[in-house]
């Protein structure tokens, strides 16, 4: 069962669960290719039948950043926090076995500031929320991580869509596409004893020692690791950035069940390439 099944990341995780074999149930608020229930999630009855003989919840239904300062804070609470408490009540009395949360790197807020460097974004950064989606969503990852059930939460890095100038300095080191975060998706649901919680990123070129330097002059430190996209960049017409603040670090996703991102910058500038 996926929740936000008819948004962007929800459609793209249920579309490739579906492809490994999969049966999908989605439920959203709006229609959708992979939405079968239409409802509000915090309406019990929407709930059970969207839950209804699933193995596995896949939990990606949010009120999201955009949000913030449009609806109350009581909402974000009673979305973010309320429904992803019933929806693991529910689970558990019904048979659910695994449980895929989906977060943000946003929750790590505060700590993603720089000081004299790059901040090296991996799980050990302690959250320091800066708003009531971060808090929200760091409330909601620990009532999947006090669940009884199997459970894995995924924060997952900016993968909306932006102007390609954008997006391509984002993919450098805090982006993902979200082709890639659906396959984070299956790979989580299916190493099913794997539990924790893990950042999913694009692929980036850039090593922990670079984060001083990445801050002072990226564009000397890009020279190095990734001459080919300094080049690109100069082709399309695009600035070089001279300082980057933050490199998401998906390292321990890789290790614990073999997260390979490749729809990275490399791949976006090849397109354009290609026309």
């Amino acid at each position: 069962m996926v929740t936000g099944s008819s948004g962007r990341v929800g459609s793209a995780l249920a579309a490739a669960l579906d492809a490994a074999g999969w049966m999908i149930r989605g439920v959203d608020r709006a229609p959708g290719r992979w939405t079968h229930v239409i409802g509000d999630l915090r309406d019990r009855s929407v709930r059970q039948a969207a839950l209804r003989s699933a193995d596995v919840l896949v939990h990606a239904a949010a009120l999201h950043a955009p949000h913030v300062g449009r609806l109350s804070d009581e909402e974000f609470r009673a979305v973010n926090v309320s429904v992803t408490e019933e929806l693991l009540h529910e689970a558990a009395r019904l048979g659910v076995r695994r449980v895929l949360y989906i977060s943000s790197t946003s929750v790590y807020g505060h700590a993603l500031a720089p000081t004299d460097r790059a901040v090296w974004v991996d799980e050990r950064l302690t959250p320091l929320p800066r708003d009531i989606y971060d808090e929200t969503k760091l409330a909601a990852e620990a009532l999947v991580a006090a669940s009884n059930l199997s459970s894995i939460t995924l924060r997952i890095a900016r993968c909306f869509p932006e102007p390609l100038p954008v997006l391509a300095r984002h993919l450098l080191h805090r982006a993902v596409d979200v082709t890639d975060v659906a396959a984070a998706g299956v790979l989580a649901v299916a190493h099913d004893s794997v539990t924790g919680t893990f950042n999913v990123s694009g692929p980036h070129a850039f090593r922990p020692e670079d984060c001083l330097d990445l801050y002072r002059d990226a564009g000397a430190v890009l020279a190095v690791r990734a001459p080919e996209t300094v080049a690109a960049f100069h082709a399309q017409g695009w600035p070089v950035p001279d300082r980057l603040d933050r490199v998401y670090d998906s390292t321990a996703a890789a290790n614990a069940f073999g997260y390979r991102p490749v729809h990275g910058i490399q791949r976006l500038l090849q397109g354009l390439a290609h026309g």
